[in-house]
């Protein structure tokens, strides 16, 4: 029998590869001799890099950057095995999580410090870059990552803004004169898993602004700096980046579309090709994948969704492992997860169910159980190992 394991991580709590080795174990105590392949995935969000770079053998780099609002602090990115390819999420230098609540102003956060990330892979000899754009506390349109990239924003008097939501409406000349060397020779495939414009009334401000701590002033002012901000681009590049996905990241999808060389594609599609998973799941008898909550956002580009509808196209069952299930969940059968486990069995506190040594067990035991269940079925009806 042959059995790939294709599963995201269990945010907070377990690693993509970790989950894969604990069922490997419960598929091994009940059929000993099964090949079981474990492919790490994510859908461009937390776990992006810990996947690709454990799925390719390469390595991780942490560095000192600048948070959002302009504070050290220590970040990682990952370069794959090919050692040519850079893995960033924004969310560790750009995060709304490393902004307390009382500190959070998406007029005055930057996403400098994923310039920052950018810049020194570059340095390393990186010329693609996978970039995850999820989860920002910033609505600065990508000024502070083309700011730490070299890149100059002047107001009508030639005078540098920072790079923040606030100083989107002040724009009228941008510099690109001292951009960093080999920025112009990189590639960006960035993982964008939302489809809101730059501005207006579903972009970027007005959808993400008050979970990122703006209030409806401030809303309607950075919504005008994003749109002022696009008419310059419209004026001096001649480009419009008031598309699908341009709001994402606090409008950090239009920044990559207008400065650098970039595709925005959904996370999960991305990962998929990186990982050459069509390959692996050739002859499979089951694939097994899941994440921390399977519910009706599971079919919204997420990773078990991402993996079934491939495993659908090729015939091959799906079964699903989740720490929870919502009754909504089963929207994910019309994409191609033919059954879904909560590997919860009896019930205990938020703190022990993200303990990743009672993850390892659970995962392991519902395995077991599974297989056991695979296995008189198999006896039954003689269907195929």
């Amino acid at each position: 029998m042959k059995i790939v394991v294709a599963i995201d991580s269990f945010k907070g709590s377990i690693t993509s590869l970790a989950l894969g080795e604990a069922i490997e174990l419960g598929v091994k105590n009940i059929y000993p001799e099964s090949e079981v392949i474990k492919v790490p995935i994510a859908d461009g969000g937390e776990g992006t890099i810990e996947a690709l770079v454990e799925g390719t053998n390469g390595e991780i780099i942490e560095i000192s950057v600048k948070g959002p609002l302009m504070k050290p602090l220590m970040a990682k990115y990952g370069i794959m095995g090919d050692q040519k390819t850079a893995v960033i999420e924004m969310a560790t230098a750009s995060g709304l999580p490393l902004v307390s609540i009382k500190e959070r102003d998406p007029s005055k956060t930057t996403t400098f410090g994923t310039g920052e990330l950018i810049k020194d892979a570059i340095k390393r000899g990186c010329r693609e870059f996978i970039v995850g754009i999820g989860g920002s506390a910033t609505n600065d349109g990508g000024l502070g990552m083309l700011q730490a990239l070299g890149y100059k924003f002047l107001d009508k008097n030639k005078n540098e803004l920072h790079g923040c939501g606030e100083s989107l409406e002040k724009i009228i000349f941008i510099d690109d004169k001292n951009v960093i060397n080999g920025l112009k020779e990189c590639k960006f495939l960035v993982a964008c898993d939302v489809d809101n414009p730059f501005y207006g009334e579903r972009g970027a401000a007005h959808v993400y602004g008050r979970q990122k701590g703006a209030s409806e002033e401030m809303i309607l002012s950075l919504d005008r700096g994003l749109q002022t901000f696009a008419n310059t681009i419209q004026r001096l590049l001649n480009k419009d980046i008031n598309i699908s996905g341009g709001g994402a990241a606090g409008g950090l999808g239009g920044g990559f579309s207008a400065f650098l060389n970039s595709t925005l594609e959904p996370g999960i599609d991305i990962i998929i090709k990186e990982v050459n998973l069509l390959s692996h799941i050739k002859d499979a008898d089951f694939v097994i994948t899941g994440e921390g909550r399977i519910d009706f956002q599971s079919v919204m580009g997420k990773a078990p969704t991402g993996v079934s509808k491939l495993c659908k196209e090729n015939n091959i069952p799906v079964i699903a492992l989740a720490g929870s299930v919502a009754d909504d969940a089963v929207a994910t059968h019309d994409y191609g997860i033919d059954s879904i486990f909560s590997i919860m069995n009896y019930p205990m506190s938020l703190e022990d169910a993200m303990d990743s040594e009672n993850t390892k067990k659970l995962v392991k035991k519902n395995t077991e159980e599974i297989f056991r269940l695979i296995k008189v079925c198999e006896n039954k009806f003689k269907i195929k190992k």
